[in-house]
């Protein structure tokens, strides 16, 4: 685990919002669920290392420094 890790703020009792659930999400749950954790991302100490992270290992699962798969994998793309 990286130093970074320690400190951010989605571990703990929120950390089901970062990944999708085992069973059916709707659309209009994943959106509210993503926006939640997007904002948790936002005011996170470790929001840059997280994000850069990400993008280099390409994590495929979950938000990851206020990215979704579909933002990250367009950051590797814009490179």
């Amino acid at each position: 685990m990286d130093e970074w890790q320690l400190n951010a703020l989605c571990r703990g009792n929120h950390a089901y919002l970062f990944f999708p659930p085992s069973t059916f999400e709707r659309k209009e749950e994943r959106e509210r669920r993503e926006m939640k954790a997007k904002a948790i991302c936002g005011v996170c100490p470790v929001m840059e290392p997280c994000s850069t992270h990400a993008v280099a290992i390409r994590e495929p699962f979950g938000i990851w420094g206020g990215l979704t798969e579909v933002d990250r994998r367009n950051a590797a793309i814009a490179g």
